[in-house]
């Protein structure tokens, strides 16, 4: 008779009920998916808001509308009371334990409450205390991009975080550069490489060591001698490198701008490459990112034909509510906000006899709109040349939104300073531009580079570093 075995219980995952707000949905409309087997729960208070900010002029109104489509798709026709209890989140991809979506029909009562109801925050707070008390063994969670929620709701027993599903660094200085700089000399540790000659060019091909490992194509290498290597095959075991010339990188030309340094250097080599179509630079106030942009755009417009027309736009806090009040044309009404654009086109003409003509002159000449990003949704761009200012200031949702309008011959170049993020709920590791760049390294198609330094002055620089 076989002995009796006994079977060891199996704990499974607790489940856990999470409370969205509303500012989780704006940043991204497909966060209820994102929960797994746990159930999501949507206060009342929550679709009001979306609600109102639907029909607003705001950039943010198609991802309430988005929002609030995925939410009557999943609740679709169940009655209150499976609302209520919640309904089945049906995914793309199947899974036996899919999560449910509820709806807290009706605000907290008086006496269960820790905040007065005169705020929307501390209605969705209360709502959260209520459920902690209807069910004491259970683990309520409330998801906030606002901090100040966040402190408020753990001052009353809740746990509360931040919506991380999106983030693709936990440290912004984890976040790749686009290089890799090596002290002395970089073949001094190379133990073995592959050197062969092709059409005029050189390329080395070498094992990944330990400080390889982590470096991706279009990537650059870059070590004191003077050695400049872009990354152009990369597997898991070896990578091959193009040789660049250091002095044909500082004295290459877009628009009669030269470039001050290798970060500079490597950044306009990657904007002039037929072949990238998507350029990403980010780096503090003043390092050259729109003047590097706009030289490389007018090059490849105006002189090579390369491109039809340039699309600027930028995001920027008030920019999409503000918009709609100013008199005049589209184009009239955001040129004032692409300052940036006009100023370092002054500067790119700076020593002509007249710089107010020259720059009139090629407004004429160059066939460049200035777009508000509302209009850009719903639009597909063909053989443009699209420039984003102050991409810090978009959320992943919004950035995804943007790239996806790039039709055939499209080049798109990103441009931002994670310092400088203005738009509530955001932070450097939930940024649109830390998103990009994590989601596109790797790609054949991209390249990206964190400029160093300030050579706008000595004064800019100072400020940068010291206030």
């Amino acid at each position: 008779m076989p002995r009796a075995v006994k079977l060891k219980s199996i704990s499974l995952p607790q489940t856990i009920t999470y409370v969205l707000d509303s500012n989780v949905l704006i940043h991204d409309p497909n966060a209820l998916l994102n929960f797994d087997e746990h159930r999501v729960i949507i206060p009342m208070t929550v679709l009001e808001e979306l609600d109102h900010l639907k029909n607003s002029k705001q950039i943010i109104a198609s991802d309430c509308r988005q929002a609030i489509r995925l939410i009557d798709k999943i609740v679709g026709s169940a009655c209150p009371e499976e609302i209520a209890r919640g309904v089945p989140i049906n995914r793309a991809m199947q899974s036996p334990q899919q999560g449910t979506l509820a709806i807290i029909m009706e605000h907290a009562k008086s006496n269960l409450t820790h905040l007065s109801n005169n705020l929307n925050d501390n209605q969705i707070i209360n709502d959260v205390c209520q459920l902690q008390k209807a069910h004491p063994d259970g683990k309520v969670v409330l998801v906030t991009k606002d901090i100040n929620m966040r402190l408020k709701a753990r001052g009353c027993g809740i746990h509360a975080e931040d919506y991380h599903s999106d983030h693709q660094v936990s440290d912004i200085n984890l976040l790749s550069k686009g290089f890799l700089e090596v002290n002395g000399s970089f073949w001094d540790n190379v133990e073995q490489v592959d050197t062969e000659q092709v059409g005029g060019y050189t390329y080395h091909t070498l094992s990944r060591t330990d400080r390889l490992k982590e470096i991706a194509i279009n990537e650059f290498i870059l070590d004191e001698q003077g050695f400049v290597g872009r990354v152009i095959q990369a597997t898991d075991h070896t990578i091959r490198l193009l040789h660049l010339s250091y002095d044909q990188l500082m004295n290459q030309k877009a628009w009669g701008l030269k470039p001050l340094d290798i970060y500079q250097a490597i950044a306009l080599y990657l904007l002039l490459d037929p072949d990238i179509h998507l350029v990403n630079l980010n780096g503090p106030a003043g390092s050259g990112k729109t003047i590097l942009a706009l030289a490389a755009a007018i090059e490849m417009t105006v002189a090579s034909k390369q491109y039809r027309r340039i699309i600027a736009t930028r995001s920027t806090r008030g920019l999409d509510e503000d918009i709609g009040y100013l008199p005049g044309t589209e184009q009239e009404k955001m040129e004032p906000w692409l300052g940036a654009i006009t100023d370092n086109m002054e500067a790119l003409h700076k020593d002509d006899e007249n710089t107010n003509s020259s720059v009139d002159y090629i407004l004429e000449q160059m066939p460049i709109h200035f777009k508000s990003l509302n209009y850009i949704r719903g639009r597909s761009f063909q053989e443009s040349l699209i420039i984003i200012d102050e991409c810090q200031n978009l959320t992943p949702h919004q950035m995804k939104t943007i790239i996806t309008r790039a039709g055939m011959g499209t080049k798109v170049i990103c441009l931002g300073n994670l310092a400088q993020i203005d738009t509530p709920y955001l932070s450097p590791v939930s940024s649109g531009l830390t998103y990009l760049t994590g989601r596109f390294r790797g790609f054949e198609y991209g390249g990206m580079i964190h400029l160093e330094g300030v050579p706008r002055s000595a004064l800019a620089a100072y400020a940068e570093e010291n206030l």
